[in-house]
């Protein structure tokens, strides 16, 4: 039997492309305060947030966009998000999903040009009303990015409560010194990701994808039942 936490987790998936519909800060407060309850070790509550909309969030995405067309190889991730060599089954995973994506885009491998226009819809936010980025103190540790985890999968889960839909970027990783100038981010903080919050749009074909997730006969095991 699905109740509506199931639902909520279960229809929350990574949105690109989105209605220019605007969220009141009402509701991304309401949704943030909800995510708030998130767990976090000794009450740190290790989660920093800038919610932008309007001209800000403009900002952002042209200076964030030129960067991207102009001097990508100028810039790096601050941390390693991926391992350099990625393993079976880990690997065949990321390549279904991405190609998945393509295919429903009409981008074939090899259309370089496609697909850098493609990536760089990131630094858009997909063209989502709102978009957030993600910061956390540098001197804190391992379990509190785990707390942080954490809350993040709370907004995305409390979004779906509210109507609305999201989409996790670590791609404004990349680009964290943007980021950190265009909003005055302090050298203390990291940028952990970003991610677009609006309203869906169902006529966009990159919505039509359903990613596969693996049985729990894949990943689990039972003692003592």
């Amino acid at each position: 039997m699905t109740n509506a936490v199931d639902e909520a987790i279960i229809s929350r998936r990574s949105v690109r492309a989105f209605l220019p519909t605007p969220v009141p800060r009402e509701t991304v407060e309401h949704i943030l305060a909800v995510a708030s309850r998130a767990p976090s070790g000794t009450n740190i509550q290790p989660w920093k947030v800038r919610a932008l909309s309007g001209e800000a969030l403009a900002k952002l995405c042209r200076t964030a966009s030129h960067a991207h067309d102009t001097e990508a190889d100028q810039h790096n991730y601050s941390y390693t998000y991926y391992p350099a060599e990625i393993p079976e089954p880990y690997i065949t995973r990321r390549r279904k999903v991405g190609w998945d994506l393509y295919g429903l885009l009409g981008i074939k491998k090899g259309e370089r040009e496609k697909t850098h226009v493609q990536h760089g819809r990131n630094y858009l936010f997909f063209d989502a009303p709102v978009g957030l980025i993600f910061t956390i103190d540098k001197v804190l540790e391992q379990g509190s990015w785990l707390d942080f985890g954490m809350f993040i999968q709370n907004v995305m889960v409390a979004a779906r409560g509210q109507g609305l839909h999201t989409c996790p970027q670590a791609a404004w990783v990349k680009f964290h010194r943007v980021v950190i100038d265009v909003l005055d981010i302090p050298d203390s903080e990291e940028v952990v990701c970003g991610m677009a919050l609006g309203h869906i749009d169902e006529r966009a074909p990159e919505n039509a994808l359903v990613t596969e997730r693996e049985p729990v006969s894949g990943f689990a095991t039972f003692s003592g039942f």
